[in-house]
This record gives C-alpha cells, structure tokens and sequence, in this order.
C-alpha cells in the first residue's frame, strides 16, 4: 500500500509540474499581472480539474469516447480557444508594467479564463481515466471515496506548484519588463506553446 501511494505522488507530482497550458497561463499572468493574480489563476486552473473528476466519476468522458461526436465537438472546440490565445498573446505589444494595470481584470475573469484553458487538457484526461483508476479499489463500496480523496491531493499538489510558478514569474516581474527584447521572446514562446498544443490537442485521438 505504502508503494502504491508513494508511485501515485511521485507520478502525480511529474503531471502537475509538467509544463502545459495551465502552467503556461499562470506564468503569463504572473509576469503580466503580478503575484495576487497568479495565485488567482493557479485557483481557477485547480478549478478546471473538477469538470475532469465529474467525468470520470460520471464516466461521462466514456461516453464521449465511444459516441464520437459529442468528443470531436469539445475537441475542437478547445483547438480553437488555444489557437485564439496563441494568437493574441503573439499579437500582443503592450508594454509590461509592475505599476498597477490601468484596466485590471477581475478576479472572476482570470479565474474563468484558467478554468477554460485547464477544461481540455489532455493531460487531465490521461490521469483520471488510465492513471487514477489504479490506485481505486476494484472491490467494496468505498471506490467513489477513494477516488475523491486522491482527486483532492491531485488538486492540492496542482494548486501549490501553479502558485509557486506563478509568484516566482511575478518575483522576475521587474527583471524582465526592464528588458523590452525579452518580453518580445517570452511573447512569442508563449504563443508559440499555445499553438503547439492546440496542434497536439488536434491530432489527439
């Protein structure tokens, strides 16, 4: 047992700490927006788990699978929003500031647009329909408690390592809005990144 949950923390920590879309929006927001907003964003990027665990819970995502359409719709659906943010992050020449935004954006905002981001990533489908089931109880009545209880310290673990990226990238704010090449080039990494997952999300089948 003690294996076990070892082998489920450990590849569970590789999962969260693997860059992918909501790491790469938390970072963004960081070095866009400052510490408070990152936190803000790893919350709704930890938010955008929940749809993922009520799928599997549901076994909704199964259905999905095997109705093909329904899948096809969100699949799309969601190349389109990374290739969206790809561009306008590439579009983007607005200068970093560490005074305050001029026009912020609410914390309900970010918070929405994290959830999006995280609502159709591969990476969470992966663990919550082949990793996650290995570590429930084939037998009892106790799989839905297990499942959750694992599911929280998934969310947890994601929430601090987005919170720790994301107030590291606002703590090298100063750093690198004080170099205007360098904000061109984490511009266009970040566009660049969004587009090649919208690419890997678009050949996923």
């Amino acid at each position: 047992m003690g294996s076990m949950t070892t082998a489920f923390l450990v590849t569970s920590l590789l999962i969260v700490a693997t860059p992918g879309t909501g790491v790469l929006y938390t970072v963004a927001t960081g070095l866009g927006r400052g510490g408070r907003a990152s936190v803000v964003a790893a919350f709704g990027c930890t938010l955008g788990i929940v749809p993922h665990l009520a799928a599997a819970v549901t076994g909704t995502a199964t259905l999905l699978r095997a109705g093909g359409v329904a899948f096809e719709v969100l699949r799309i659906a969601g190349v389109g929003y990374l290739l969206v943010m790809a561009w306008t992050t590439w579009r983007d020449t607005s200068r970093l500031g560490v005074e305050p935004d001029p026009e912020p954006r609410s914390a309900a905002r970010i918070v929405l647009s994290a959830v999006l981001v995280n609502l159709l990533n591969p990476k969470l489908t992966l663990f919550f329909f082949a990793f996650l089931p290995q570590f429930v109880p084939r037998e009892g009545s106790g799989q839905l408690a297990s499942m959750l209880a694992l599911s929280g310290v998934f969310m947890a673990m994601t929430f601090v390592v987005f919170a720790g990226y994301g107030v590291f990238a606002a703590a090298m704010r100063r750093h690198v809005v004080e170099r205007p090449r360098v904000v061109a080039r984490i511009r266009k990494l970040f566009a660049a990144s969004f587009a090649a997952l919208g690419a890997r999300l678009a050949l996923d089948r």
